[in-house]
């Protein structure tokens, strides 16, 4: 029996989410609300029977999965490529010092959101190979288990659902912090 249910978790809050600052790979711990948020999450997750558990390696994700993790008595597996994409140079800066600082870079990124490199980091593109590499690995390994969740980040959630499911919005959808997005297998075997 296939994964039927994958819910995509994005991690709590980080004190960098709040003021706007791009986190990228920046080793960011959650913040008490963030503490707070993923708690709440997992009290409500406990009735869904979810059989597995996978999380970014990034703190703040880790940080989310060891929340959940604990109220649902599953050990976490940890796995890189499930990171946020590498905003190189970009990281820690907000929208507005980029466009600033690097105005050019900027304009062009949005005119090329999937194939632009951002400085000293990855294109869309190449996140979207990491997630879709992790997720495909994660189907061959739990063919026995209904319900995964996957501890992951707003870009890699956006560009999975793309990769998934033909009718996603390529402008994608706003998904906050401890937001769970959830996708399920019909009955012809697709998301």
């Amino acid at each position: 029996m296939p994964m039927k249910r994958v819910l995509f978790i994005r991690p709590g809050e980080t004190e960098w989410n709040r003021v706007g600052r791009q986190q990228g790979w920046v080793s960011i711990p959650l913040n008490e609300h963030g503490r707070q948020q993923a708690a709440r999450l997992a009290n409500f997750l406990r009735h869904l029977g979810l059989g597995a558990l996978y999380a970014s390696d990034l703190r703040r994700a880790q940080e989310t999965a060891e929340i959940l993790a604990e109220k649902l008595s599953i050990d976490p597996i940890y796995d890189s490529r499930l990171r946020e994409r590498n905003v190189g140079l970009w990281q820690g800066l907000t929208i507005g010092e980029i466009t600033e600082w690097s105005g050019e870079e900027y304009r062009q990124f949005r005119e090329r959101v999937n194939n632009f490199k951002i400085p000293g980091g990855e294109a869309r593109f190449q996140e979207g190979e990491r997630s879709q590499s992790a997720f495909q690995d994660i189907e061959k390994h739990e063919k026995d288990v209904e319900t995964v969740g996957i501890v992951t980040h707003s870009i890699a959630i956006r560009t999975l659902l793309s990769q998934l499911l033909p009718d996603y919005p390529s402008s994608g959808m706003p998904l906050s912090n401890i937001s769970v997005t959830t996708i399920y297998r019909n009955e012809e075997g697709n998301w």
